[in-house]
């Protein structure tokens, strides 16, 4: 009875062990170029010069620190071992040597000063922001970045970078399936800068803390709100480079990427132009009346570029984000109190402050949660109540 059980178990195990083999081919993740890269265990050798000189402290490091304690460790166990009592040893009685001490403190001291001089430049010119080509300043916000660009060429351009909403329903569908490359980096709108520019990175946050994290060029530094902190880097090669927030700011902070795109100068050029002019044709004046089936088409966009990631596209919220369909608030004949609350948060941040988008975008918006799914009050909010209660302010 026993065989008989071991023959029909082995190739049960072999079938399984098979399946996952197989399953795991079918599902493979490849290496992104500009982002993580599979089984990753050392640090990325980026395409900026103080990511790759912190590429070779780390490597030296490592090696410094492994040859360190070998070092020790053979000479504390061959001590043990050589003079084990079982073979007769008999301890030495002295007290001190100067010798000894003289060794033990100048070696490990001209370890460390030779340790900190290559360290202490690197972060030194880490620190240097002097003379940037561009100015940008990156807002963190729960659970998005902004873009300002303050200085250089695309001086006033300003925009939201959202994750994808493809990928964000990819993820809560449970990520079944082939997934692409980019699972949970790709965004609507990347971070872009020219080639060979040094481009200084301002930092600060709208709610609570994040950080901005780009490792292939060697950036990282904290989002921190009422601070404003800064970084640079000067990327040498053309592509597209990712990252995350590497703080811990709230449920959603793994669906937080960065993508920075890297362009030529001349595409970079052109980029700005477009820009632009997208920029332009979307300043609305905030006098304008609109009707409820424009703003309803409009605010349908705006919802699902900002609002959706958190209230789900069907407007039932999930978990302690509260459901906008059946919304006492947006159900209100007060369209005041949902505006207030869209423009200024509430909660202590766990629902945002969207002033950051245009008096138009917020009328859009509110207009259309107060008109979808079950909520069909024929409601609207025109763009001068917007621009009346951010006066209040």
């Amino acid at each position: 009875m026993k065989s008989n059980w071991r023959n029909k178990i082995w190739p049960a195990n072999l079938l399984l062990a098979a399946g996952a083999a197989f399953s795991g081919a079918a599902h493979a993740v490849n290496d992104l170029p500009g982002g993580p890269s599979v089984r990753q265990l050392n640090l990325p050798l980026g395409v900026t010069k103080i990511s790759q000189e912190q590429h070779f402290l780390h490597t030296v490091m490592m090696v410094l620190c492994t040859v360190i304690f070998v070092a020790v460790f053979a000479v504390m166990f061959y001590s043990i071992w050589k003079h084990r009592k079982s073979v007769g040893a008999k301890p030495a009685n002295f007290h001190e040597s100067v010798v000894v001490e003289v060794i033990w403190t100048i070696v490990p001291f001209l370890i460390v000063i030779l340790m900190a001089l290559p360290a202490t430049r690197v972060l030194v010119a880490q620190k240097d922001t002097t003379n940037s080509d561009l100015t940008i300043k990156t807002t963190g916000y729960q659970w998005k970045w902004g873009y300002d660009y303050l200085k250089g060429e695309g001086e006033g351009l300003s925009f939201i970078s959202t994750l994808d909403s493809s990928q964000r329903a990819m993820s809560n569908a449970g990520a079944r399936g082939e997934m692409p490359d980019d699972y949970l980096l790709k965004v609507d709108n990347p971070l872009v800068v020219p080639v060979n520019a040094k481009v200084r990175i301002i930092t600060t946050a709208n709610d609570v803390i994040h950080a901005f994290a780009v490792p292939q060029l060697g950036v990282k530094q904290d989002a921190i709100p009422g601070f404003v902190r800064d970084t640079w880097f000067r990327a040498e090669k053309v592509g597209d480079y990712y990252g995350q927030c590497q703080e811990l700011c709230g449920k959603e902070h793994a669906y937080m990427p960065i993508h920075v795109k890297v362009l030529a100068a001349a595409d970079y050029t052109a980029w700005v132009d477009a820009k632009r002019k997208e920029a332009a044709a979307k300043q609305d004046d905030p006098t304008k009346v609109w009707t409820l089936p424009d703003l309803l088409a409009r605010g349908e966009k705006v919802y699902a570029a900002n609002c959706a990631a958190c209230h789900q596209a069907n407007g039932r919220g999930a978990g302690p984000i509260k459901a906008l369909d059946g919304s006492p608030t947006v159900l209100d004949a007060d369209r005041q109190k949902e505006l207030h609350v869209v423009l200024h948060g509430q909660n202590n941040g766990a629902m945002p402050s969207w002033k950051q988008l245009s008096d138009t975008d917020i009328a859009a918006v509110v207009s259309f949660t107060k008109n979808a799914w079950s909520n069909k009050t024929g409601q609207l909010v025109q763009p001068a109540e917007v621009q009346a209660e951010r006066a209040k302010q």
